[in-house]
């Protein structure tokens, strides 16, 4: 009998709109997030991703990748044609404030993560799968950021 009451209520709670704080903030940027991520972190982050139009925070480097999943990204990078002087890699095993505030950055929990023009476009997942149905191939030509094709006009 006690259970039915306890569901009840948990039910009640769980219907009752946001508070009133959540409206105050971004939809990207959870509250808890601006509570954990130093403001410090946050302007180092800002900096890293408007270095350059392509930019992929990954555990190690371009060279010698540290995952698999960094490796793949890498891979389809290239295999884009993603132009190297239009492109910056971040290792997250260099910095431990940068490994978890990345995460709470873009509030996508792995690594590595893709920026392009300083816009979150996904991990690795995402990168495979946007790889696979042609829709990077199609972004990363409307941005500019691939090889210059013979003649020097742009792809």
């Amino acid at each position: 009998m006690i259970a039915r009451p306890l569901l009840s209520s948990a039910f009640r709670l769980a219907a009752r709109p946001a508070p009133s704080f959540a409206s105050k903030f971004s939809p990207r940027i959870s509250p808890i997030a601006l509570r954990y991520l130093s403001a410090e972190t946050r302007q180092a982050i800002d900096k890293a991703v408007a270095s350059a139009p392509v930019v992929l925070f990954m555990k190690g480097t371009p060279e010698t990748p540290q995952c698999g999943f960094s490796r793949a990204s890498i891979q389809i990078l290239g295999l884009q044609g993603v132009d190297p002087a239009k492109f910056t890699a971040f290792n997250v095993l260099e910095d431990e404030a940068l490994r978890q505030g990345i995460k709470e950055y873009s509030e996508w929990p792995t690594i590595p993560q893709l920026y392009v023009d300083k816009e979150f476009v996904g991990g690795c997942d995402i990168l495979v799968a946007m790889h696979q149905n042609g829709e990077l191939a199609k972004m990363l030509e409307e941005k500019k950021v691939l090889v210059p094709a013979e003649g020097g006009e742009s792809k």
